[in-house]
């Protein structure tokens, strides 16, 4: 679980650096991110063990790619990658009674859990540059929110579609 949360988040950062790097409104802002998809389902699907592959991935692309001179930056931007989906996991299990096993994640509470964790993520990080020193940007803390709610709808509809499309697959008639 630990190695396919990495690998996919890869695959999507990677996708996703292909696809809209038009889109980049800064280091790390994107007006469609699907990594964000990728945050919060592997934390829907693996919970901690997600949130674990998350922070190891956050810091190998912060430390390697985005923040390689500003070690504080990345180290910090990588806690707040992997811990702003789980909180987000954590308050949907609580506010909606939402379970371990998803079983009943509707098609309402998956779009709960998408608004929350896209407000909750680009908070976290604005608090943390704010704290650092960084200027508040409004501009910033909505492109990363409008970024994140637009590539966790992608991500987590398409992986929900793919899994419907399979379980019909798995038990049609033979």
């Amino acid at each position: 679980m630990l190695l396919i949360t990495i690998f996919f988040f890869l695959v999507l950062y990677t996708l996703n650096e292909w696809l809209f790097r038009s889109f980049e409104f800064g280091p790390g802002i994107n007006l469609i991110y699907l990594p964000a998809g990728a945050r919060l389902l592997c934390v829907l699907l693996f919970a901690e063990t997600g949130a674990v592959g998350l922070l190891i991935v956050s810091w190998l692309i912060n430390f390697l790619v985005l923040f390689p001179d500003e070690p504080v930056r990345a180290f910090a931007g990588g806690i707040v990658a992997a811990v702003a989906p789980y909180l987000a996991y954590l308050a949907d299990r609580r506010l909606f009674g939402l379970r371990p096993t998803l079983a009943n994640l509707s098609s309402r509470r998956l779009l709960a859990c998408v608004l929350f964790y896209s407000i909750a993520s680009p908070v976290l990080h604005h608090l943390w540059f704010a704290l650092h020193g960084d200027p508040l940007s409004l501009w910033g803390l909505a492109a990363m929110s409008v970024g994140d709610c637009l590539g966790a709808l992608i991500v987590v509809y398409c992986g929900r579609l793919i899994l419907r499309i399979y379980t019909a697959w798995a038990h049609r008639p033979r």
